[in-house]
């Protein structure tokens, strides 16, 4: 059995603190952990059923995105491909 990242296998504990009554940026914090934790990645997927082939044909993808990914960085940092424009 694959274990999933802390939010699956816990709930959501996702928590932020409201200083100064000040919601709006307790909620833009809230919303970049839960980016960051993937609960609207999450969600999304979870929206629909998703049949065993197709979820075996999404991680397959998301795996070679991720290897392409590393190796452009890679890449760049060894001098082989330019920096990229944007900045990152």
């Amino acid at each position: 059995m694959k274990s999933g990242n802390l939010t699956e296998r816990q709930g959501f504990l996702v928590q932020v603190l409201v200083r100064d009554n000040n919601v709006d940026q307790a909620l833009k914090a809230l919303k970049k952990k839960m980016q960051r934790e993937g609960i609207f990645r999450e969600m999304k997927l979870r929206g629909h059923f998703e049949k065993p082939s197709e979820k075996k044909a999404r991680e397959k993808a998301e795996a070679i995105r991720r290897a392409r990914k590393l190796a452009r960085k890679r890449a760049q940092r060894e001098g082989l491909l330019p920096g990229n424009k944007r900045g990152r």
